[in-house]
């Protein structure tokens, strides 16, 4: 049985979707975010959350291992020194991909593909500030007829 062995070729030959998948990936490590479109973007994340989660052990095995698959030095630089601290207490889903609608010129679905500790917009914990509640007192009747009183003499 062959389940679960497709994938999308992209329309590339598989040297080329490579060579596409491994300088997005890197991309994505140096830059945090890129812009391309969800079929894309969808491909690069089966890619590089596996290097990711290799990055958690950094030894020199697993650094030689994300280097045959993005073979840019330093992306796996970045990615052992920065971008492993950060994620890891999380479990897996280390990227998000948010749609951005369609490209104009060839109406392809675009979209953004982050690293997800990386975004303070989503990260940054709120902390909560203790409003100061004003307290009121009911108003007694006494006090309401009085005030009335004082009107009326008034006028």
């Amino acid at each position: 049985m062959n389940h679960k062995k497709k994938f999308n070729h992209l329309s590339r030959t598989s040297a080329h979707r490579k060579a596409l998948l491994s300088n997005m990936a890197a991309s994505l490590i140096l830059h945090k975010r890129i812009n391309t479109t969800v079929a894309k973007a969808k491909a690069l994340k089966m890619y590089v959350e596996p290097l990711i989660t290799k990055s958690k052990n950094d030894n020199t095995h697993s650094r030689r291992v994300v280097f045959s698959y993005l073979g840019q030095k330093e992306a796996v630089t970045e990615l052992f020194g920065e971008v492993a601290p950060k994620i890891v207490n999380r479990l897996g889903g280390y990227t998000r991909i948010l749609r951005t609608g369609n490209r104009l010129g060839d109406n392809a679905e675009t979209c953004i593909i982050e690293l997800v500790d990386f975004n303070t917009t989503y990260t940054e914990v709120k902390q909560e500030t203790k409003k100061s509640t004003t307290r009121r007192r009911r108003s007694s009747k006494k006090a309401v007829e009085e005030t009335v009183e004082e009107i009326s003499k008034a006028e």
